[in-house]
């Protein structure tokens, strides 16, 4: 219910202003998609931004729920639309992250069943992780006389764009099982396309495992906490002293008002002012956490207080 009026939150950051917040801030949290680049394109700016505000001493970390290729291709793309000297190390991704998780939290005694692809598969091999996923039935094999691997410990469901019945199915059987873990890379429900497309998220896919088995998925990606953990966890990162920059309000920004982070909306993907605005002006308190601290259009309206040559 909107009407009521609000004026924490959504506020409109210029020059100056971003100056003063960056003076404050040690730490930048980028999401990818839609903030740092869209498709193939990077963002006008976004490698200008990235290389000063290293430049200034700040920490840049790139914190993204895309499952589909490991944090080594991720370096490549960066190098490939124009950044310099991104580190593997500053890169989470929910793959990545996923596979920490199962390693050093559930610290998984058995195999992963995996509702996903390559990206995923990846890091899980590099943490350790045996796991099943991908490979094809025989003909004419169904859910009824099927193997089932007994060995298999936990679920994870990411982005799969060859999803079909027998892996649902099969993530069923093996969930019935109240000891299987349940995890979840993200809950995106969706991706944008171009010309207005759109194809099914984590999240929608997710969803469908949590209906067919009534059970909820440990979800280790945005909005999850655990990404920034991994980070905390491996550099001196102070969520009083950092930054989340995002473009969607239920992941990004939930991301950065659960860790208790100051956030930016960045109007180059998903979410809109609009959007934001009714939820800062909303009567529901749940809705008040995808309310954004602070707008800009693009990041590279950060770049007037990065280049006037003073110190941050």
């Amino acid at each position: 219910m909107a009407g009521a009026v609000s004026s924490r939150g959504c506020r409109r950051l210029r020059s100056s202003q971003i100056r003063d917040l960056l003076d404050t801030k040690h730490c930048v949290l980028f999401d990818c998609d839609g903030v740092i680049w869209n498709g193939e394109k990077a963002v006008v700016g976004a490698p200008e931004v990235v290389s000063l505000l290293k430049k200034r001493g700040k920490n840049v970390f790139f914190v993204t729920n895309n499952c589909t290729r490991p944090r080594e291709s991720y370096v490549q793309k960066f190098s490939r639309l124009g950044f310099k000297d991104v580190g593997q190390n500053e890169i989470l991704s929910s793959a990545y992250c996923s596979a920490l998780y199962l390693r050093d939290v559930a610290k998984v005694q058995g195999k992963v069943f995996v509702i996903g692809g390559d990206g995923m598969y990846k890091e899980l091999r590099q943490a350790g992780i045996p796991f099943v996923g991908g490979e094809s039935d025989a003909a004419g094999v169904t859910i009824s006389d099927c193997p089932l691997d007994s060995d298999i410990k936990a679920v994870l469901v990411g982005y799969d764009d060859k999803l079909n019945f027998m892996k649902l199915a099969k993530a069923c059987c093996y969930l019935r099982n109240p000891e299987c873990l349940f995890l979840a890379t993200d809950t995106d429900p969706w991706h944008p396309l171009r010309e207005g497309r759109v194809i099914p998220g984590s999240g929608s896919l997710t969803a469908a495992l949590e209906t067919a088995t009534d059970r909820k998925a440990t979800v280790i990606g945005k909005p999850s906490r655990f990404m920034f953990e991994c980070i905390a966890s491996q550099f001196a990162v102070d969520p009083a002293r950092s930054l989340m920059v995002g473009d969607r309000l239920k992941t990004d920004i939930l991301f950065g008002a659960s860790c208790g982070v100051d956030t930016v909306l960045t109007l180059t993907g998903v979410s809109t002012l609009e959007e934001a605005r009714s939820y800062r002006d909303s009567y529901a308190p749940e809705e008040q956490a995808f309310v954004p601290d602070y707008v800009v259009d693009t990041i590279a309206d950060f770049l007037p207080a990065l280049e006037d040559g003073g110190t941050l």
